[in-house]
Order: structure tokens, then C-alpha cells, then sequence
């Protein structure tokens, strides 16, 4: 297979699979606000929020950042097991924490999320600025992608996975985190794929915190102070469940990780995913599975400036 070439010196182009959530926006602006990083597009799934929700969060959060980039909805439900119910005690009911934001002027992509992944892809490794994948939410539309487009394996640069929990519990069940739990099955056929995926679970991303008063720190501005509205929400859920008032940088650490890959210390491991039963959605190593590229360290105190860095440098309204 030949992969893509890319241009190290050039922002890295990504396109961001979403549930928004309140760390998926955190990770969203983050995003928009590193000058490491080009979002080229954003596409939705269910997860956090149901996906009509999903898809009017991430219009309002690309019009909150003054940007002009397509966003496309995908899956509203996983490809066999079950819907799950949305973990409104985490992100509100609106995904959000309450925090409400203006009913979005623009429209949604009218491609598919599969399909808007499939031609964003190819068109970018004709153009020679092949692209990342970052997602942030159940695997839903790259399984999708890979099942209708087989060859975007050959078009991504890389994806960049936030989910599952390897050596580390689960966050949902003893076993599993999230967005694995949500839709095993995408996760396994995605980690299974022939392209370069370096996964980031809960490993690492357990490691990396924020806190209210960071974000309240921040120059005023209306990304950024809806960013310290919506983390009060999330920070109390934090201290709820976790004893601690902040919260963990789930998504954002995949958006770090995306800016500067340095961040992580990774190291190849064979992997296998739980489909059913009571450890469903479980991710652990198996000698024999598909190796994958693997967080197992983080440098958090570099993602948190990362993410702190980005929001102050004044590129968000």
C-alpha cells in the first residue's frame, strides 16, 4: 500500500468525527485555535447527544468560531447492537451543560458522513494534503466509510481514535469506555482496517485535567466563556463521580495529540474488541488480534497548555 505523503511542515489537515459534548467542544476549538491544525470538515454520530443534536451543536459551535467549514451527519444509531441511552447526566441533555447557544444559521453538508469522508479523503490525496481523521465519538461513520469506500484506507493520513480503555477500567462498565460500548462492533472493524490508527483511551486521557478556574483565566470572549459556562456542568459531574471539581480532557487529547504527536508515547500492541456479553465494548490486548498504535503515556501537562495556549492566543472570537 502507498501511503500518502505529507507535509510535516504545513498545519496538519483533519477532519473531526463528533458527538458534541461538552469535551468534544473543548476539543473543537481547541482545534480551530491551534495553528498546527486546518479542520477541512466535521462530521457527526450519534454518542453524547442524539445525532440531530450532535449535528446542531457542531454548526453552532463552527459559527461560535467564526469559521466556514462543511459539517456532515452520520449514523443515529449503531450498526447492530442496541442504542444505548445518551449520558445526559454528563452533558446535559442539549450536550452542552444548558448552556444555550443561537439555533444555527447555516446548513449541514448534504452528504452523508460516509460519504463526505469517502470524497474529502480522495480529494485530498489527489490534491497531495492527504488528511487525518480525528475521531472523537462511537465509530459508527468510519466503519460505514470503510464498508462503502474501501479504499480510504489508502487516502487518510492516519486516524486518530479517542476511545476505549486498554490497560486501564472503563468508564461506562468495569470494561468498557464510551464510545466502544456505544458500537462495538464499528470499533472493531475500525482498529481491524489496514490504515494507521493510533488509539487514545482512557490510559492516558485520565491523566490530563482542567479545571474551572483555568478556563475562567482565559482573555474574554465568546468561545471562550462559553467554554467556561459549559465546564461548570462537567465539572460538577466530575465531582459527583470522580471527587475531583474539573473534569478529564477526553477529547482533547486527541485534538493535542493531532497538533503535536510528541505528546504521546505509543507503542504497537495487538488488540481485540468485546462484542457482546458483559464485557461488551471491551478493548484488550490479544496476541494473534490486528496491531494497533496505542497511547500508554501522556505528556499532560503539555496537553492542558496545548489546549490553554490555543484558546488564549486570541485566534477565536
Amino acid at each position: 500500500m502507498n501511503r500518502p505523503i505529507v507535509d510535516n511542515a504545513a498545519p496538519r489537515p483533519v477532519i473531526i468525527d463528533t458527538d458534541p459534548g461538552i469535551d468534544d467542544a473543548m476539543a473543537i476549538l481547541g482545534a480551530f485555535a491551534d495553528p498546527a491544525l486546518e479542520i477541512r470538515g466535521l462530521t457527526t454520530v450519534f454518542g453524547n447527544v442524539p445525532l440531530a443534536t450532535a449535528t446542531r451543536n457542531t454548526l453552532q459551535l463552527v459559527e461560535l468560531a467564526a469559521r466556514s467549514v462543511p459539517v456532515a451527519a452520520g449514523a443515529a444509531l449503531p450498526l447492530r447492537r442496541p442504542p444505548a441511552p445518551h449520558p445526559e447526566i454528563v452533558h446535559g441533555t442539549d450536550g452542552f451543560g444548558g448552556v444555550q447557544l443561537p439555533e444555527p444559521a447555516i446548513a449541514p453538508d448534504t452528504r452523508t458522513a460516509p460519504v463526505f469522508l469517502a470524497e474529502e479523503t480522495r480529494a485530498a490525496r489527489a490534491a497531495h494534503s492527504p488528511l487525518t481523521i480525528v475521531a472523537l465519538g462511537p465509530l459508527t461513520n468510519l466503519a460505514l466509510a470503510l464498508e462503502a469506500s474501501p479504499a480510504i484506507v489508502e487516502d487518510v493520513a492516519g486516524v486518530i481514535v479517542m476511545g476505549g480503555a486498554v490497560r486501564h477500567p472503563g468508564n461506562v462498565t468495569d470494561e468498557a469506555e464510551a464510545n466502544f460500548w456505544q458500537d462495538p462492533h464499528a470499533a472493531a472493524l475500525v482498529l481491524a482496517a489496514p490504515w494507521p490508527v493510533t488509539l487514545i483511551g482512557l490510559d492516558v486521557t485520565e491523566c490530563a485535567r482542567l479545571y474551572p478556574e483555568d478556563l475562567a483565566a482565559l482573555p474574554p470572549g465568546r468561545c471562550t466563556a462559553f467554554l467556561a459556562r459549559a465546564a461548570r456542568h462537567y465539572a460538577a459531574f466530575h465531582l459527583d463521580t470522580r471527587g475531583f471539581h474539573g473534569c478529564y480532557l477526553h477529547d482533547p487529547t486527541a485534538a493535542a495529540a493531532a497538533a503535536d504527536p510528541a505528546l504521546l508515547e505509543t507503542r504497537r500492541l495487538p488488540l481485540a474488541v468485546t462484542l457482546e456479553g458483559a464485557a461488551e465494548g471491551m478493548v484488550r490486548e490479544a496476541p494473534g488480534s490486528d496491531e494497533v498504535e496505542v497511547a500508554i503515556a501522556a505528556n499532560a501537562p503539555g496537553i492542558r497548555a496545548r489546549l490553554l495556549g490555543g484558546l488564549a492566543a486570541g485566534r477565536l472570537p
